[in-house]
C-alpha cells in the first residue's frame, strides 16, 4: 500500500473531554472522480483551519500517488478505516463513497468521535439517514452533508432575491438537470444507491426547497428506463411536481441519458429569475432575472466550491456550533426521494410530513475560493460521457 501506513498498534480514542485545536485533520474516505478533482485540492484553499491528513482506499496505486501528491502521511484500506478512526490522526472524515456506504462509515466515524462530513445525497433511506444522526447525537460529533451550493454566491444571490419580495410571491420553481452517464458508472448501479434522483435529482430538490424556504407537502413522480444498455438497474429520467405551502409548485426532469443542461428559474408575481448553468462546480455560473420589464444578466466567475465547505465545517467543529446544512436537511431530501420512487411505482401521488426547518442557509453564508486546476487523474474517469 502507498503513503506512509500506520502500523502502531496504541489505539488512542478520541473523548468528548479531548481537546480540538486546529487545524482539523480530515481523511477522505473514497478516491473516486469527486474526491480527486474537488476534495483533495480544495484543501490547499481551506488552510485557514482544514488539513488533509489520511486516505481510504483499497486501490494501493490511488494511495501511492495520491498520499505523495498531496503529502498526505497516513493511508488506510477499508478494511483498516475503524484504525484510522481511532488512532488519533484525524479529527473528521469526508465520505465521497457510493451513496449505499453512507451510512455505515459515518455512523462507524460518529462512533468513534470523528466528525462526518458526507456526500450528498446523505444516504439511500430516511432510515439510514436517521441512524446517522442519532450517531452523531449520542457521540455529540457534527455532521454535515455537503451541500457545495449553499456556500456558492451565484445561488444565495438567488435565495437573498426571492426572500427580497422583489419577484412579488413565489409562485413556481421549474428545474432541468441532465448529462449522459458512461456506462459501469456507480452511478447506474442499484446496488450503490444509483439513480437519477439520488444523483442530480437531489439539486433540484434541494434547490426548490431553499429558494421557497419550505418543504413539500405532496409529491408525484413518473421514472422512465428506456432501451439503453446503461440503464438496467436503475432510472434513466425521471420527471416530478412538488406542492408547497402557499399554493407554490416545483417542476423538474433530471436525466442520465440527455445533453448536459444544469439550470432553474423561479417565477414570481412581479418577475423572474433563472440560473443557467446552476448546479454545476466546474466554470462560470450565470444569473438573468427580469423585474419590472427590464432584464439583468450576472456572470459569476467560476470558484472552488468545496474549500468554503471545509472551511465552515472546521469552524463549526472548532467553535461547537451546529452545521447547516445539516443532517435534517440530508435527512428531508432522502425522504422527498423516497416518496418520488414511491410515486413513480404507484402512479399516485405521495402526501408528506416533513419536520419543521428553523434554520436555512443564506448569503450569510458565501464562502469565495480561487477554482482549483484539474488534476491529472489516477485510475478514475469522469462519470460523464
Amino acid at each position: 500500500m502507498g503513503g506512509t501506513v500506520s502500523t502502531k498498534k496504541s489505539i488512542v480514542p478520541r473523548t468528548k473531554s479531548r481537546p480540538q485545536v486546529t487545524p482539523v485533520r480530515y481523511a477522505v474516505v473514497g478516491l473516486g472522480h469527486i474526491a480527486q478533482v474537488a476534495v483533495m485540492p480544495a484543501f490547499a484553499h481551506a488552510t485557514r483551519n482544514s488539513k488533509l491528513t489520511a486516505l481510504v482506499s483499497d486501490d494501493p496505486q490511488k494511495l501511492k500517488q495520491l498520499s505523495r501528491r498531496y503529502e498526505v502521511p497516513y493511508c488506510y484500506s477499508y478494511r483498516q478505516y475503524d484504525q484510522c478512526l481511532r488512532e488519533g490522526h484525524i479529527d473528521a472524515v469526508y465520505i465521497a463513497l457510493p451513496n449505499s456506504l453512507h451510512c455505515d462509515y459515518a455512523v462507524r466515524a460518529a462512533d468513534a468521535g470523528i466528525h462526518v462530513l458526507c456526500e450528498k445525497p446523505m444516504a439511500v433511506t430516511e432510515q439510514e439517514c436517521r441512524r446517522m444522526i442519532q450517531a452523531a447525537d449520542r457521540a455529540d460529533t457534527k455532521l454535515m452533508v455537503a451541500y457545495r451550493l449553499h456556500f456558492e454566491e451565484a445561488n444565495m444571490d438567488t435565495v437573498e432575491l426571492a426572500r427580497s419580495g422583489k419577484l412579488g410571491h413565489l409562485r413556481l420553481f421549474n428545474s432541468v438537470f441532465t448529462m449522459q452517464v458512461r456506462e459501469g458508472n456507480i452511478r447506474v448501479e442499484a446496488e450503490l444507491g444509483g439513480g437519477s434522483l439520488y444523483d442530480i435529482g437531489v439539486y433540484c430538490i434541494n434547490a426548490a426547497r431553499y429558494v421557497f424556504q419550505a418543504n413539500p407537502t405532496k409529491v408525484s413522480a413518473c421514472t422512465v428506463r428506456g432501451t439503453d444498455r446503461r440503464f438496467r438497474e436503475v432510472d434513466e429520467m425521471a420527471t416530478a411536481w412538488l406542492e408547497f405551502p402557499g399554493n407554490r409548485l416545483a417542476t423538474f426532469v433530471c436525466s442520465f441519458g440527455a445533453a448536459d443542461v444544469s439550470a432553474y428559474e423561479v417565477v414570481g408575481t412581479k418577475g423572474h429569475v433563472r440560473m443557467d448553468p446552476a448546479y454545476e462546480y466546474v466554470g462560470d455560473l450565470r444569473q438573468n432575472r427580469m423585474l419590472n420589464g427590464k432584464s439583468r444578466s450576472h456572470r459569476y466567475e467560476g470558484r472552488d466550491q468545496f474549500a468554503p465547505e471545509l472551511l465552515y465545517f472546521s469552524d463549526c467543529v472548532l467553535n461547537d456550533h451546529g452545521p447547516e446544512p445539516s443532517g435534517l436537511e440530508g435527512l428531508i431530501d432522502v425522504t422527498i426521494i423516497e416518496a418520488l420512487y414511491r410515486s413513480a411505482k404507484t402512479s399516485r401521488p405521495v402526501s408528506l410530513s416533513l419536520p419543521d426547518k428553523k434554520q436555512w442557509s443564506s448569503h450569510d453564508q458565501v464562502i469565495k475560493r480561487p477554482p482549483v486546476q484539474k488534476p491529472t487523474l489516477v485510475h478514475v474517469k469522469s462519470p460523464s460521457l
